[in-house]
């Protein structure tokens, strides 16, 4: 039977899980998730284990924040005069938003908490600083 390995296209099936056992992301109830092996459009562990897998093969994999989105810089926390942000934007925590930065680039940032006069902004990814538990389904090598 044909192996997975660097280069082939793809299907998957995966549960994303936080060492609490939330559930941070699947594809169980939807479409396989599809990719190219090596093309670095997943993360690197991820892309990895399902090298040498087979059609129907299941693994579950362990990545800790290093090898999956990094630390959590505590520089990418910045608070924010609540008089410089939209008075239209519904103010949640946990609310993803898009921002442009002083250089005119765009970045997303998450709510983290806010008060009568300031916004406390997160620019690190939800996930950062995490330990991420994959189960993955191999469905088809394309």
């Amino acid at each position: 039977m044909t192996q997975a390995k660097i280069g082939d296209k793809v299907k998957v099936h995966f549960t994303g899980y936080l060492e609490d056992g939330t559930v941070f992301g699947s594809t169980t109830d939807e479409e396989p998730f599809e990719f190219i092996i090596g093309e670095k459009n997943m993360l690197p562990g991820f892309e990895n284990s399902v090298v040498g897998m087979q059609k129907g093969n299941t693994k579950t994999i362990t990545l800790a924040p290093e090898e999956a989105y990094g630390p959590h810089k505590k520089e990418l926390v910045r608070v924010m005069e609540k008089s410089g942000f939209p008075q239209k934007i519904n103010l949640e925590i946990g609310k993803r938003l898009r921002v442009r930065t002083q250089d005119g680039k765009y970045t997303m940032v998450t709510i983290k908490d806010f008060t009568e006069d300031s916004i406390v902004l997160d620019e690190n990814d939800p996930l950062a600083g995490k330990t991420l538990t994959f189960k993955i389904e191999l469905i088809e090598i394309l």
